[in-house]
């Protein structure tokens, strides 16, 4: 992939050659005849631009596509998904652009057939030319990075390498550097120099603040980790920002325990299997969850009226009770339920717990129906969460599940859902390690089948405990 002026000049010249080529098809007289010639859309009629006319349309188009697409003219990031739907967004708001301009101000007008041409054209070549030009780095053209903080592990790291290294990046921070008073450093943007014979003539490249910099300008491969520690800020901070910008993380055996791996090999480095299913799944998965939070909460809105109603008449305080729940590579993100506690308490009770003085009158209703859970379909809609996925813990008890196994953070490596495989067999969080297998077993399982029967499965066990409370 190119990088710098070059990368930018070759998006935008592209996206010049596009969209000139995409006004000037949409305006073909045999194009547009096809077009209505289309049953939804014979009531359009054909309109051909010429001339002054031409021009005007293309000199519009260009100003508003390139202005739409500027920011994917920075060299980030280069997974072919996010690229895909980066590209798919700026040209939906172009094409919304362009229309509100013709409505505002008929000069500048594009004819509806041609602007709906212009869409189609845009919508399937601009993504396609920016994955084609964010290409992955030919063979034999390895660029590799090491992340971390142990000497030993990086001289490690450096004796198994058997490519050459850029450098190292070494936390912590300006501001850690200050709260930790440790000595000053000579590393740009607070990047501690390691002071080591063996490290000498490895550059230090600086801190973790300039990790996406450094990924980006040296148009890195592969990046190395060689933490002490695989904490969550540092650590899967790091090994989130790999998988944002495409690049392969390997790690020390030391740490294969708490990674996601794609086989079990016994060298010093793992590859870190940051995308275990193939994108044609992530697609269509992410569909799934899109229509099912969608027509679920459609179809179920009056019920969670209801439901917010009985809440705020049973007793005070809100309607809905949050909480903070842990989501892919360490992230958090903050989960809504129908409240089914007094608002004193933490409403982290069992749902089984039935003697709790503390779970109101509609609260004890609602969880055994499950009703309470009928606002994480905005979660699964916003794309915080899934459908079917191992279940998000929240972050206070995610410390007491670590120490119960070493490998709970590899469900970290797929995005959490409202039910999972480990639910549906009723394996809770009391029971960590039985709960672990079930969710790893879905993460090496995992198709649109297997979720469809998941879903089957819990819908059923919801409507028996349904059934179960009315009588």
């Amino acid at each position: 992939m190119a990088t710098g002026w070059r990368y930018r000049l070759a998006s935008a010249a592209g996206v010049v050659v596009l969209t000139t080529g995409a006004v000037v098809v949409a305006n073909h007289p045999q194009v547009q005849h096809v077009l209505v010639s289309l049953p939804v859309l014979s009531r359009l009629p054909p309109t051909t631009l010429t001339n002054g006319a031409l021009s005007l349309a293309i000199a519009t188009a260009l100003f508003v596509v390139l202005g739409a697409c500027v920011p994917l003219f920075k060299p980030q990031p280069r997974r072919r998904l996010d690229t895909l739907s980066v590209a798919e967004k700026r040209v939906v708001l172009a094409v919304v652009a362009l229309a509100a301009i013709g409505y505002f101000d008929y000069t500048y007008r594009l004819p509806r057939t041609t602007l709906l041409l212009l869409c189609a054209i845009l919508g399937i070549s601009i993504p396609i030319w920016f994955v084609v030009i964010r290409g992955q780095p030919k063979e034999g053209a390895e660029r590799v990075v090491i992340v971390g903080d142990d000497p030993e592990t990086i001289e490690d790291v450096l004796d198994t390498l058997d490519v050459p290294v850029i450098g190292y990046i070494s936390p912590p921070s300006p501001r850690a550097v200050s709260e930790q008073n440790l000595p000053p450093i000579g590393a740009p943007d607070g990047g501690r120099v390691i002071g080591t014979t063996r490290l000498s003539d490895l550059e230090c490249l600086g801190g973790l603040s300039r990790l996406v910099e450094v990924l980006v300008t040296y148009d890195v491969d592969t990046a190395v980790l060689a933490f002490s520690q695989p904490d969550r800020a540092e650590f899967f901070g790091t090994l989130d920002t790999c998988y944002e910008y495409g690049v392969t993380a390997k790690v020390h055996r030391n740490h294969a325990d708490t990674v996601l791996t794609s086989d079990t090999a016994t060298d010093d480095l793992v590859d870190v299997d940051l995308e275990p299913w193939d994108w044609q799944d992530y697609v269509l998965k992410r569909a799934f969850d899109v229509v099912f939070a969608a027509v679920g909460l459609v179809v179920l809105a009056p019920v969670m009226a209801l439901v917010a109603i009985a809440v705020k008449l049973d007793s005070e305080g809100p309607v809905l009770y949050s909480q903070e729940r842990t989501a892919e590579l360490g992230d958090t993100f903050r989960i809504y339920k129908f409240r089914t506690m007094l608002p004193e308490s933490d409403d982290t009770t069992p749902v089984d717990d039935a003697d709790n003085d503390r779970i109101t009158r509609v609260g004890r209703t609602l969880r055994a129906t499950h009703l309470d859970e009928l606002p994480q379909l905005w979660s699964i809609l916003g794309g915080q969460m899934s459908v079917v996925g191992p279940r998000a813990a929240w972050t206070d008890e995610e410390l007491h599940l670590e120490q119960s196994t070493n490998s709970w953070r590899k469900r970290w490596f797929v995005r959490p859902g409202l039910t999972g495989l480990a639910q549906v067999n009723d394996a809770t969080s009391t029971a960590p390690k039985e709960k672990l297998r079930h969710d790893l077993n879905y993460i090496r399982k995992q198709s649109f089948w297997f979720d469809l029967k998941i879903l089957v499965r819990q819908l059923w066990m919801v409507l028996l405990d349904a059934v179960r409370f009315t009588r």
